[in-house]
């Protein structure tokens, strides 16, 4: 059918000159989206392949940076915000080159899992409890399932470490996240039935695959920021054996899939911004309770946090797309009861949604949580779920204010009882349920220095072992002042109280304290700016 350019009206009010520049605006986006959206894809004939990687990579990073001030980059209007996230990275694993494996592939490597532990602590470490026959399980299938007496470290982070490996045989095979988690389920239950000759015991059936699951997609979502299909050569390498030591189970499926040899044109990874401090200097905790500065030994201590995925960017939220892990660790003087690891928390979110109040930008949500203190004046491992709000005020260009607030319930926690162990004499912590509260805000000015403040507190009533409720308080307050470019000097002081009321003993009240002074290293991804962290 013909056109009659008659039948356009256009009212003699509209200047013939602002619809010519509407439009070709409206061109422009068009075409720039276009060329935008293929950013990431190379191109046979117009250059080696690390040549356009590096233009790739400062390309986004130069379009899709964050704005001084604001919350997301200033050209995510050029974004197909359907398939990339606001820096112009997938929103999803590319079906194409990451397509769900059968249901047979995942399950045969949870039993593999299995099995392979089985054999190593009978035939390896030649562990009592790994002579398992159809006797023994027909027994723990018979009977009633145990709080187990294992020692505090492998109850509470190498279980959820094992629960890691059940949920990336299915995370690394093509499955999101709710569909991972039965498999942690599954290799957990199997476990704790047939691959000891001891009784199956509640908390590990509960802690092995829910934390399992929060830290393996965070393993998997770290590994995804490394990898890179698009590279060759030495690069490659070095990224297939880091995302393998990373999320070992990942890198045993790329061996068997052949991705590790496989060569794409385009990313193929769900990807987010990620920023890493890195601080390291010396940890001095003292002696004596209810000392606040008091006597104490000088321990080295290393502390890396990894701030994953922009709360403030407006998207769907999905299962770990934002994240915060802070691992500390530390050397001397029996710091730590079991190992160098003196603490590890964090929070993932499960589901969220983003908003703006005036200049404040907001995320509210509900969380994971996760919590493993292992000192040498306490114990505290928590599972933890809640809901969760993040703001950010930006006072000016380069300052900004971020605060989040969190409460939530406890389904298992395990709390150390030194003072008073149980009835069996065989553990030194109890296991409870409870709630949580907790608080984290920085005051962040630009590159200069930083003020923070952390609070956390948990109410823990006894459901196994010494009857008893515990109200414990932990503070960090934290300054750095920046010293040159990224790194800074810093000094956090750490407090925490306890008022434990036992039913069979008198009340315990204390306060332990210790002091860090630091140099931080603060990594910021270039295509997210503010100083988040």
């Amino acid at each position: 059918m013909a056109l009659n350019p008659a039948s356009f009206w256009v009212p003699d009010s509209v200047p013939m000159k602002l619809l010519f520049t509407l439009c070709l605006s409206l061109l422009s986006v068009t075409l720039l989206q276009a060329q935008v959206i293929e950013q990431d894809t190379i191109k046979p004939g117009r250059g080696t392949r690390d040549a356009q990687l590096k233009n790739i990579k400062d390309r986004k990073a130069r379009l899709f940076k964050d704005s001084l001030g604001g919350t997301e980059p200033t050209n995510t209007v050029l974004l197909d915000t359907t398939l990339y996230n606001k820096y112009g990275d997938l929103l999803n694993d590319d079906p194409e080159y990451n397509y769900r494996q059968p249901l047979w592939k995942p399950t045969a490597q949870v039993l593999g899992i299995n099995l392979a532990f089985m054999g190593f602590n009978r035939y390896v470490a030649k562990a009592d409890y790994a002579y398992v026959s159809p006797t023994t399980w027909k027994h723990n299938l018979r009977s009633e399932p145990e709080w187990d007496t294992d020692e505090f470290g492998i109850n509470f982070i190498g279980h959820p470490y094992q629960g890691t490996l059940y949920f990336n045989a299915a995370r690394s095979q093509g499955y999101n996240y709710w569909q991972s988690l039965p498999f942690a389920v599954g290799g957990s239950l199997t476990w704790e039935y047939f691959g000891e000759n001891t009784l199956p015991s509640y908390n590990d059936m509960i802690y092995t695959p829910i934390n399992g699951a929060a830290l393996g997609e965070i393993l998997y979502r770290l590994s995804s920021n490394i990898l890179d299909d698009r590279t060759t050569g030495r690069e490659r390498v070095i990224r297939e054996v880091a995302a393998g030591v990373i999320n070992p189970i990942r890198g045993l499926n790329r061996l068997l899939q052949g991705k590790t040899a496989q060569v794409t044109n385009k990313e193929v990874y769900e990807k987010e911004p990620i920023n890493i401090t890195l601080f390291a200097g010396v940890h001095r905790q003292n002696v004596n309770q209810d000392d606040v500065f008091g006597a104490g030994g000088n321990k080295t201590m290393f502390n890396v946090q990894l701030d994953y995925g922009n709360p403030f960017e407006d998207q769907k939220r999905k299962p770990f797309d934002l994240f915060r892990v802070r691992a500390e660790f530390s050397r001397g003087a029996h710091d730590t009861i079991s190992g160098i690891i003196n603490n590890i928390t964090g929070y993932g979110i499960l589901f969220g949604r983003n908003s703006t109040v005036g200049k404040l930008d907001v995320l509210t949500g509900l969380f994971q949580y996760y919590d493993y203190w292992n000192t040498r004046n306490f114990d505290l491992g928590a599972l933890g779920f809640g809901p969760g709000l993040f703001t950010r005020l930006p006072l000016s260009k380069q300052v900004n204010l971020y605060t989040n607030a969190h409460l939530g319930v406890i389904p298992l926690a395990g709390n150390s009882t030194r003072f008073a162990p149980d009835e069996n004499g065989l553990r030194d912590y109890v296991y409870t349920t409870g709630l949580h509260g907790k608080i984290e805000s920085t005051l962040s000015l630009g590159r200069h220095a930083s003020a923070s403040f952390v609070y956390y507190h948990y109410l823990l009533k006894t459901i196994e072992g010494l009857e008893g409720t515990n109200s414990i308080g932990i503070v960090r307050p934290r300054v750095t002042v920046q010293l040159f470019k990224n790194v800074s000097l810093g000094y956090e002081h750490f407090g925490y109280t306890t008022n434990r009321k036992l039913e069979q003993y008198a009340t315990q009240r204390s306060v332990i304290t210790d002091q860090k002074i630091f140099l931080q290293l603060f990594l910021e991804d270039r295509q997210r700016r503010g100083r988040y962290n």
